[in-house]
């Protein structure tokens, strides 16, 4: 394992109960990831996706595509408190099996092109072997807004003197 729940949260900026990934198993700077997501029956999603018969949203298994592909990403920007990257598109997406409580997915990124402020990647996700969903994603690097708590005390934000 080279980070573990904590290490990715010092990456991203996804926290409970978005944050899609667990470990990251392997990383080649600027290539490839792989990361883990252990699918639990205590997910809050698998309450009404589908009552007696709990199957992980597949947008939330693209989700999870995008945030390993975050992780590669943004390790390599400096000030990434300051950035985001965005999802721009997801092309070819294709789901081929099932993920349920009690699997292990493991999502595979890897970097088709990289330029300063877009990226587009190709993601596999699979149990036990077994592709459970692929896609093509394009992602955009943003300049994070501050929060409202960041501006300097005494500005009045929106507000203009006459």
């Amino acid at each position: 394992m080279i980070l573990d729940n904590a290490g990715i949260q010092k990456i991203l900026p996804h926290r409970f109960p978005f944050l899609m990934v667990d470990t990251v198993l392997e990383i080649e700077r600027l290539k490839r990831i792989v990361c883990l997501k252990n699918v639990s029956i205590n997910e809050g999603f698998f309450q009404g996706h589908f009552p007696g018969k709990p199957i992980m949203p597949g947008v939330l298994i693209i989700e999870g595509m995008a945030q390993t592909g975050g992780l590669l990403l943004l390790s390599e920007i400096p000030e990434r408190d300051k950035k985001l990257f965005y999802l721009a598109a997801v092309d070819e997406a294709r789901f081929r099996r099932p993920v349920v409580p009690g699997d292990q997915l493991r999502i595979e990124v890897n970097v088709l092109k990289w330029k300063v402020k877009f990226c587009k990647l190709q993601a596999v996700a699979t149990v036990n072997g077994d592709v459970a969903a692929e896609a093509i994603l394009r992602c955009m690097l943003v300049d994070r807004e501050a929060e409202p708590s960041d501006a300097p005390s005494g500005d009045t934000v929106g507000v203009r003197d006459e």
